[in-house]
């Protein structure tokens, strides 16, 4: 997982279900990235039933950075998007991972170039919060997953659909990628499917959007 330059490299994991228009529209825009670092895209289909399969193959005889897998039917002990994660994690060869949502697709060229300085340890976790008007990139840094496991859990578990400013969501931890050292990866995943009570959700909400009004 090592990397002969002085770039750090990534891998970019991305699960999709039912998603080939936006595939076809986003995808390129990973594949595409200026970085002078080695990097790899990863994408984990979910049992789509549109044509997201011809959208996955015409694009990797286009770019052979690209790696497509998929779920074995009928493997759901976890929710669906934790295993399509953890396949593209157990896959990806480079030293940082980054989790990506193909509807949030990067805001510029340079963006996994920008990305690079912050991807030093000590840090073993980025949350990154993309503005949907400007495409200006917000980086929370953390030194051990451990640290994050409020925000990431309750994150996963309140995709809300109402339109929020920047700084609101960054306020309630809702981050558009997670970018995590390649051997904190399953872990990081831990936190998607923790079983949490009404009450719990309620206090991590609480504790999240103080932690974030501090840091």
């Amino acid at each position: 997982m090592t990397n002969n330059n002085s770039w750090p490299s990534f891998s970019l994991v991305v699960a999709v279900h039912d998603q080939a228009d936006i595939l076809a529209s986003n995808l390129p825009l990973l594949l595409k990235q200026e970085y002078e670092g080695q990097y790899e895209v990863i994408v984990v289909d979910e049992h789509s039933t549109d044509n997201t399969a011809d959208v996955l193959l015409q694009l990797q005889e286009e770019h052979k950075r690209l790696y497509t897998t998929f779920v074995p039917q009928y493997q759901f002990q976890q929710t669906p998007q934790r295993l399509a994660y953890t396949i593209g994690v157990k896959a990806s060869k480079y030293d940082w991972i980054v989790l990506c949502n193909i509807s949030t697709p990067p805001p510029k060229p340079s963006w996994l170039a920008e990305l690079a300085p912050f991807a030093v340890k000590p840090a073993e976790l980025l949350l990154g919060y993309i503005a949907a008007k400007n495409g200006d990139v917000r980086l929370q840094s953390f030194d051990t997953v451990g640290e994050a496991k409020l925000l990431v859990s309750k994150a996963e578990r309140q995709h809300a659909k109402a339109h929020d400013g920047q700084w609101l969501r960054y306020l309630r931890g809702k981050y558009d990628f997670a970018v995590v050292r390649h051997d904190r990866g399953h872990e990081l995943l831990k936190q998607y499917d923790c079983a949490m009570s009404s009450g719990s959700l309620l206090w991590q909400r609480v504790k999240g959007v103080c932690y974030n009004l501090f840091h």
